[in-house]
């Protein structure tokens, strides 16, 4: 049997754990996965300012290559144990496409696998990290005018970065695509959304691209679901969109996290 975690962080990450890479492959053997992604924060493309208060959001460009020889070395040694692909996780920064496409054609050939996500919004030439913390989401609310606000414009970048040319290595698996819902047990949203989220999987589902089926989402105190939700991941798949598992694993206890309660 194929088991994949298609989405898993490592000790590259600014805001992770130290755990080593082993210790996140060895978590996996004992959860008899078979195939693992290594998907760390792509660096944010030049010009753009990381809000986050360490701006510690994506590795540093002069790490990759490092760690890409370290996975290199990795394939090598779990060798007829278990898959491991090379990947980012890369961050979709609306009017920085040209620079985000710039840097998939230099370093795509690299990736075996890779997800595209979205994580800053702006408003009024304002930018947020979505997803840091209940403080941020509160002051998006606020000068957003409203919860349903922040959602909208959360799905809507969602829907650009799907439609967005990033070249021929863009990322053809789409992130934790209601992450918008991270904060809704504190503030939760008049409006289901329903329109948008069809309209992100019909697009989806048209370019043949993939969804991050994330279980991180039931250990945020905040949140309890998976991102997507199940309602969601069925709708996906009566279109005919991939789903991939994914812990988003931050330390390597995160490994196969919120799997046992999910629909794979």
């Amino acid at each position: 049997m194929i088991k994949v975690d298609g989405h898993i962080h490592t000790p590259f990450c600014p805001h992770g754990s130290n755990d080593s890479f082993e210790l996140y492959v060895e978590k996996a053997l004992s959860h008899d996965y078979t195939q693992i992604t290594f998907t760390e924060h792509a660096p944010l493309p030049p010009g753009f300012k990381d809000t986050t208060p360490d701006q510690d959001s994506g590795m540093k460009e002069k790490k990759l290559l490092e760690y890409f020889d370290t996975i290199k070395d990795l394939k090598e040694k779990y060798k007829g144990e278990i898959t491991i692909l090379a990947g980012l996780e890369v961050d979709y920064i609306e009017s920085f496409e040209k620079e985000t496409t710039a840097f998939l054609n230099k370093y795509g050939p690299l990736l075996d696998d890779s997800i595209l996500s979205v994580h800053f919004l702006v408003h009024e030439g304002k930018w947020d990290c979505l997803d840091f913390s209940p403080e941020v989401f509160h002051s998006m609310v606020e000068y957003y005018g409203s919860v349903d606000h922040v959602y909208q414009r959360y799905y809507e970048t969602v829907l650009h970065s799907i439609k967005a040319d990033l070249g021929v290595f863009k990322p053809k698996r789409i992130g934790h695509m209601t992450l918008a819902r991270k904060f809704q047990k504190l503030y939760p949203p008049s409006n289901p959304f329903k329109e948008e989220i069809e309209g992100i999987l019909k697009e989806v589902a048209s370019r043949n691209y993939e969804l991050d089926y994330n279980g991180a989402g039931f250990v945020k105190p905040y949140c309890g679901e998976s991102y997507p939700p199940l309602d969601v991941i069925q709708k996906a798949r009566s279109l005919n969109i991939k789903t991939v598992y994914g812990s988003d694993a931050h330390q390597s206890a995160g490994i196969d996290q919120g799997r046992k309660r999910m629909n794979i």
